[in-house]
């Protein structure tokens, strides 16, 4: 996000209120606080927090030190809250200033921190009461994880709840809770009510036969297909259970046919399966955690041979798109998220799908794809081929405890620069410390600015003559194109608008310190001044004024 000057002339003018909050933090800033006035300001629709600025109008900026590296301290909300918070620094009169724009929540969710729901008092933060979170919660309607089933205890699988206690344990790091019945286990989870069984402990632990009697549509149908073609498909298993009865088996099923593209790595072969287990639970995972229960359809999951594509029922839950579904999370089945997240299968809000896509990066496959989804269903796509096996090395010489530091926006700007893409906004953000770290050079300046990945890791990886490519020939390549079109029109002549249109990715400055090479080098010739300046190719007519070239302010 970029603030215009005139934006920011608003934002001063503007009343402290429930959208803009206004610090000084002249002498920096406590990141927890910042934590917690995103959760408030969140929860009150969205807005921005300017640090710099004093709060009392008539407001004078007095600059901030705080955050000397705002792609850090993005990260670092993201790390904290799961979802994305620019941070945007700007300089007014000579003086910095951080403004941070928050996000406003998703209907039906609500913002909080270490179990705490904020909210703004004045000039202080404090917690939102029970009956504003419940008018919060039901702007998305009931959730449906959360009501009672006709499911008693009896109808539930004594093995699934074990692990399901089992994992809980692990990650409380409490032994005591191996201890508890199976009664005191769903109590303490939520899960139990007036000696009923929730539909969300019904989803994780019932028995074949129970959900065959009272949610028959909680199902997940395995097909493996060897090819295109319809028809019946080659093995096909139908897992009506509780998850914890058949999230292994379904694993299993998968990894029978799940194969291994080799590439050599000076003298070792190396290996990548084809679906990455870690990649393949955590889109099982989000398929069961996520789907519309209310609607009868099935979970399906296709297996090709370098493919997988799991649709579940129900489309995006409101406000959730395929653009913002990293930063913004909107659970529909809150109580059966809420229990996954006890036992550690879900570690954090959004987790699932940056591990889903920092593995595709890391193995050099495409990126989750849901193509295909509608108002009535989720499509995601899973590509289990390996593009580029060197992209692949390029990113194990950085090392493990380098790669453990990356955001899923790092491995996001690193697969855009490698493939040639367009850079988004919050891919932007993290180019700074990617070159600070020395992953990545850049290249020109200002708009025509560009970037490629760092000499030293092409060399490593036997890549020299792809860096040179990338940082030296395009330069000549574009020359070229200049040149040809000289030619193609010597005769009238080419301003340099026109020019600048041959090579629309560079900026002006750019492309007029390629002119002047070519003319050093007698390829180009300038003639005219001003508005009426041509360039023609070196060896036409009319002569080359020498004089022209300063003044050429077309």
């Amino acid at each position: 996000m970029n603030t215009t000057p005139a934006q920011f002339a608003e934002l001063l003018a503007a009343p402290e209120g429930t959208r803009i909050e206004f610090k000084s933090a002249s002498g920096g800033y406590h990141f927890e606080k910042l934590v917690e006035y995103c959760v408030a300001i969140a929860n009150e629709g969205g807005g921005q927090i300017v640090l710099g600025v004093t709060d009392r109008r008539p407001r004078s900026v007095v600059g901030t030190s705080a955050f000397a590296e705002p792609g850090r301290t993005e990260a670092g909300l993201h790390e904290r809250l799961g979802h994305r918070v620019p941070v945007e620094e700007l300089q007014h009169e000579g003086k910095r200033v951080l403004v941070v724009h928050v996000p406003s929540r998703l209907p039906g969710t609500a913002w909080s921190i270490d179990g705490k729901f904020l909210k703004r008092a004045g000039d202080e933060l404090t917690g939102m009461s029970d009956a504003e979170l419940r008018a919060i919660f039901a702007e998305a309607g009931p959730d449906f994880s959360s009501e009672g089933s006709p499911a008693s205890l009896n109808d539930l699988s004594p093995a699934a709840i074990g692990e399901f206690r089992k994992h809980w344990a692990r990650k409380a790091a409490n032994p005591r809770i191996n201890s508890w019945s199976d009664e005191e286990t769903l109590t303490n989870a939520e899960l139990l009510q007036d000696g009923r069984a929730l539909y969300a402990a019904l989803i994780l632990f019932g028995t074949r036969a129970a959900l065959g009697r009272h949610l028959a549509q909680a199902e997940v149908v395995f097909e493996y297909r060897a090819s295109e073609a319809s028809g019946p498909a080659a093995d096909r298993a139908e897992f009506r259970e509780g998850f914890f009865l058949f999230h292994d088996a379904l694993w299993q099923k998968i990894n029978l046919r799940n194969d291994r593209q080799s590439y050599q790595d000076g003298l070792f072969r190396l290996e990548i399966p084809t679906f990455d287990e870690t990649a393949v639970r955590e889109a099982l995972l989000n398929a069961v955690a996520h789907r519309d229960y209310r609607l009868s359809g099935s979970v399906f999951v296709r297996q090709f041979a370098r493919r997988l594509e799991i649709v579940s029922p129900g489309g995006f839950p409101p406000g959730i798109t395929p653009e913002n579904i990293l930063d913004q999370q909107n659970p529909r089945n809150r109580r059966l998220a809420e229990a996954l997240a006890r036992c550690g299968l879900i570690e954090r809000s959004g987790q699932g799908l940056n591990l889903m896509v920092e593995t595709a990066i890391r193995q050099s496959k495409p990126l989750p794809d849901f193509g295909g989804t509608a108002p009535h269903e989720v499509r995601l796509k899973l590509d289990g081929s390996v593009t580029d096996p060197r992209f692949v090395q390029f990113l194990e010489r950085l090392g493990e405890d380098r790669l453990r530091g990356f955001s899923t926006y790092d491995f996001l700007a690193l697969d855009a620069i490698a493939k040639d893409r367009p850079l988004t906004e919050a891919m932007r953000s993290r180019l700074r410390g990617l070159i600070d770290a020395g992953v990545v050079e850049s290249q020109g300046r200002g708009r025509g600015t560009r970037y490629h990945l760092s000499r030293s890791l092409y060399a490593a990886i036997g890549r020299k003559g792809t860096y040179t490519r990338k940082r030296g020939l395009d330069h000549e390549t574009n020359k070229a194109l200049l040149e040809k079109h000289l030619r193609d029109n010597a005769e009238a002549g080419s301003p340099l608008a026109d020019l600048c249109q041959v090579l629309p990715s560079l900026s002006r400055a750019s492309v007029q310190r390629m002119l002047a090479e070519l003319r050093a080098a007698g390829r180009a010739r300038l003639v005219g001044q001003r508005r009426w300046a041509r360039w023609f190719p070196g060896d036409s007519m009319p002569q080359d004024d020498g004089d022209s070239m300063p003044q050429n302010k077309e």
